[in-house]
């Protein structure tokens, strides 16, 4: 029987654009090649071209975040991911990537498939993955869609990192209407591996041999990376191919065959193939090596019919990367793979050169220079144009005082703990097996960050993820600024010490002035908080194109922060009320402003006002002095004051424990709204031993970090009180708190897919 001719069509500037590209770019790619590309190469180009694998609007901007530090073993865009010194010959790998486009489309897969690429990032550098971490962003809850997103999400996450095997440690879930029909879904990976058993995306040495490891290879997620690329719109449902398909339980075999396989050695370099696939990993890998490569795609195996070698080279389907052997040692890897029952085929060579090349059925199919396509080479990299938002001078000069604000202090309480923005987030993290590996220490719900001890160790990581898109909105500088300074403040109050930060920076259209000076500020703002608490970027993800047709989403650069806890079993902290007649202290900076707050917006539906202010130097100090406190055992609860301000921390602590306190707020101001609800920055509750008063304030007081002692701890099952403002029952208090988000998810839908 003869095999069927597939006719490719003619490459003209028509079609050039219908894959993304710009005449300029067309042209760009006609002078790399010296001649007009064939079908094959231009998808190659349009996929690897594309802002989800180029970085072509932000490479300029991104460059200018810090990048360097001591504890750096591997740096931003190095390698698939950070890989940062931990101590005792260890090394901490980690990373947040976005699975925006296709969550919004296909949200059960979209979210599965980002679980499952994060963690080959990982395991792809050698590391076990020991920790998951994930930020969420969806519309109104009162929406039957919004509400079939979050549980076609929840259960991807869930299914997938259920079954692959990583504890789910945090994360963040927000809803707000500047989601509708863009939700965010970031998922972050976090793992460990010995310093001198990591591997790189590289290939080198003339003749290796290449290797395709794991799954066949698909018609889904043709198209992925330029799908991500574009703004969702009406046609996005006809994009629904562009969604992969996962399988964790392959990428469970893939991860255990392939830490085996750099153990054993016999390998040169290993890539992940995710966004673009065979076409992103084999140009990476040949352009780090300053060589070439010769693929025969008649070898790839396939799960399909009839594929031809642009469907096989753009191909996004799961579990599935690449491997340069050492030459006359690819059996050896070939049978570990065999042994975990996953394929492993050699498909080409390392040549002399620098072309990548793709043959199929006797003939080329593509010839490109491996350079012209990837980050760093021959891909566009463009500075946009930028202006400033008109909205920016209206929201900034909002005066809270310009508003009536109600008296019924325990009715905003209880307005505010169900607020699904600060409620439990109970319904979701109890999907996720938190305690698998058991190396959970403090889990989601149950601290200001997740930790994880770090076995054969005394040490244990601190992880955080965290952005208040709301803020980065009404002032994207100062927004960016607390997004990093808030994550780090959440790992020191688990007692950590802030390493790193991976971001995943999810923005509108980049050709709209107005989102990208945003953008712009939003990074200048994470640069400068970054370089003054000694945490440098070691990568990460930008996810462009957020929008819908109604609006762009709040620019949302989503922190995934690294802290290092020296001794886990006595210097781990949590936020929860620990014993009756504990001192609660206040300690940081004046509580004052409502801009941007919860309050503004559950109470009177207002998203305005310029965002809290903050110090990054006195922000450093306090986060110090904080540490040491926890350290020398000064202290017995730390809660981060945030989301809902200080009457929803205390509230927080007294849920958690069960345990009431009594508390006035009178040395803190006469304005009690902004006493109680402000989310100004640099603000953390703390409790103590009352044996312990006075060696807390003189650390505090040596340090120049001011504090107000507010009252105690009373008993379990008591009221919280505020001064004359608040008294609340703690268990009223659970009831309000726990149950939002089940309470709305038992709602019966309509078909909303």
């Amino acid at each position: 029987m003869s095999k069927k001719t597939i006719k490719e069509p003619e490459v003209t500037l028509e079609l050039a654009k219908d894959h993304g590209l710009t005449e300029e770019e067309f042209e760009m790619i006609k002078d790399y090649l010296g001649r007009m590309p064939n079908f094959t190469e231009l998808g190659v180009y349009s996929v690897m071209w594309s802002e989800h694998c180029s970085y072509k609007n932000s490479i300029l901007e991104i460059k200018k975040l810090p990048n360097e530090g001591p504890q750096m073993l591997v740096g931003a865009g190095e390698e698939n991911a950070g890989l940062v010194d931990i101590g005792d010959g260890l090394g901490c790998v980690f990373k947040v990537e976005s699975h925006n486009h296709p969550s919004a489309i296909e949200p059960y897969e979209g979210a599965a498939t980002g679980v499952g690429g994060i963690h080959r990032d990982i395991f792809t550098m050698g590391a076990r993955p020991v920790a998951s971490l994930n930020s969420l962003r969806f519309g109104d809850m009162d929406t039957p869609r919004v509400r079939f997103l979050l549980d076609g999400v929840v259960r991807g996450i869930a299914d997938y990192g259920n079954s692959f095997g990583v504890p789910m440690v945090g994360g963040e879930i927000y809803f707000d209407e500047k989601y509708e029909g863009n939700p965010l879904v970031n998922a972050m990976s976090v793992g460990i591996v010995k310093e001198d058993q990591t591997a790189s995306a590289i290939a080198e040495g003339i003749g290796n041999p290449v290797i395709i490891v794991g799954s066949d290879t698909g018609r889904d997620g043709i198209h992925g990376a330029t799908f991500a690329s574009e703004e969702i719109s009406e046609e996005s449902e006809d994009k629904r191919p562009s969604v992969q398909v996962g399988d964790p339980f392959s990428e469970k075999l893939l991860l255990e065959a392939t830490l085996e396989v750099i153990k054993n050695g016999g390998i040169v370099g290993i890539q992940d193939m995710g966004a673009a696939g065979i076409s992103c990993s084999s140009s990476e890998m040949t352009a780090k090596g300053g060589v070439g490569m010769r693929l025969d795609l008649d070898k790839v195996p396939t799960r399909e019919e009839g594929m031809s070698a642009y469907e096989i080279l753009l191909s996004e389907s799961q579990e599935r990367m690449l491997v340069v052997a050492e030459k006359g040692r690819e059996q050896e890897i070939i049978d570990i793979y065999e042994k975990w029952d996953l394929n492993a085929v050699v498909i080409g060579e390392v040549v002399e050169g620098e072309n990548v090349t793709y043959h199929k059925e006797g003939s080329v199919k593509a010839d490109i220079p491996a350079d012209s396509l990837v980050l760093g080479g021959g891909a566009p990299q463009y500075k946009r144009e930028t202006k400033r938002p008109e909205y920016l001078d209206e929201v900034q000069s909002f005066d809270a005082n310009s508003i009536d604000h109600p008296d019924n202090h325990n009715q905003i309480v209880k307005q505010l703990l169900g607020s699904p923005n600060i409620a439990s987030k109970r319904w979701a993290y109890e999907q996720y097996d938190t305690m698998v590996r058991t190396n959970t220490v403090n889990g989601p719900g149950a601290s200001d960050s997740g930790v994880v001890r770090i076995k054969g160790t005394k040490k244990g990581l601190a992880v955080k993820t965290d952005c208040n898109g709301r803020y980065v909105y009404l002032n994207p500088r100062k927004g960016g600024q607390i997004a990093v300074a808030e994550a780090a403040r959440n790992v020191v109050c688990s007692g950590a010490k802030p390493m790193a930060i991976t971001n995943c920076l999810n923005f509108g259209n980049p050709y709209k002035p107005e989102v990208y000076w945003t953008f712009k500020e939003a990074l200048a703002g994470m640069g400068e908080a970054c370089r003054t608490f000694n945490t440098p970027v070691t990568g990460g993800n930008v996810s462009f194109y957020n929008e819908n047709p109604e609006m762009a989403i709040f620019p949302t650069p989503v922190i995934g922060m690294l802290g290092l806890i020296e001794d886990v079993e006595n210097h781990r902290m949590t936020p929860h009320f620990k014993n009756e007649s504990d001192v609660i202290y206040y300690i940081g900076a004046p509580r004052k402003g409502l801009g941007g707050s919860e309050y503004l917006h559950t109470v009177h539906d207002l998203t305005t006002g310029d965002t809290p202010g903050i110090d990054l130097e006195f922000e450093g100090r306090l986060q110090s002095a904080l540490l040491e406190s926890i350290q020398q055992k000064l202290v017995n609860a730390a809660h981060d004051i945030s989301d809902g301000g200080l009457a929803i921390t205390l509230a927080e602590m007294a849920i958690l424990s069960n345990k009431g306190a009594w508390v006035s707020v009178n040395k803190l101001g006469d304005n009690k709204h902004e006493v109680l609800y402000s989310e100004a920055q640099s603000g953390v509750i703390v409790t103590c031993d009352p044996t312990q008063k006075s060696a807390l304030e003189n650390h505090l007081s040596q340090n120049d970090i001011s504090f107000a002692e507010l009252g105690n701890v009373s008993s379990e099952g008591d009221d919280l009180k505020i001064g004359e403002l608040v008294k609340l029952p703690v268990n009223e208090m659970f009831e309000i708190y726990d149950h939002v988000i089940e309470n709305a998810m038992k709602q019966k839908d309509d078909v909303v897919a």
